[in-house]
């Protein structure tokens, strides 16, 4: 186990290579740092309203708190690893799922969901989340708009927006 150093006195404590915190002494896979502040604090919101969920006895809370935890790097395939791959797609799954539940009344752009996983190469990404997102849309998680109408995003070109559909 390395060193565990602490970067401030108001943050939890880290592991030396910085990818765990320790809480009592308990090693705790950290949010990846290259989430924008304004995408990560939606996921935590969200991950928040998924615990409260999870006490009323939503039968979807807990489905929400393992999304929220896998779009913020916590589960899944490490942050620090290679972004490719099925288990790099369900972290984007994951932040799309998330995202478009914490935004339920509004939608989300393809780039948010690229930003919030892909650090300072999110546009690399941007073909893998539409075709993630392409995949949520054959199951009815999400629906992809264009002007405001259903399209398909593998056809689609120009910007296209993502919404929450009726299976998520």
């Amino acid at each position: 186990m390395a060193a565990d150093t602490t970067p401030d006195d108001h943050g939890p404590q880290l592991t030396e290579d910085g990818h765990h915190v320790v809480i009592d002494g308990r090693r705790w896979r950290a949010t990846d740092p290259a989430i924008p502040e304004g995408f990560r604090q939606e996921l935590v919101d969200e991950l928040m309203a998924a615990r409260r969920a999870v006490k009323t006895g939503d039968p979807q809370a807990r489905r929400r708190v393992n999304d929220a935890k896998t779009a913020l790097g916590e589960r899944g395939a490490p942050w620090w690893e290679d972004r490719s791959g099925p288990r790099f797609d369900e972290r984007i799954a994951a932040a799309v799922r998330s995202l478009t539940r914490k935004r339920d009344q509004s939608s989300i752009c393809p780039s948010d969901v690229a930003r919030t996983v892909g650090g300072e190469s999110w546009r690399s990404l941007m073909q893998d989340v539409r075709r993630v997102a392409a995949d949520l849309a054959d199951r009815d998680e999400v629906i992809v708009t264009q002007k405001g109408r259903p399209v398909s995003i593998r056809e689609a070109r120009g910007p296209v927006r993502i919404v929450r559909g009726p299976h998520l």
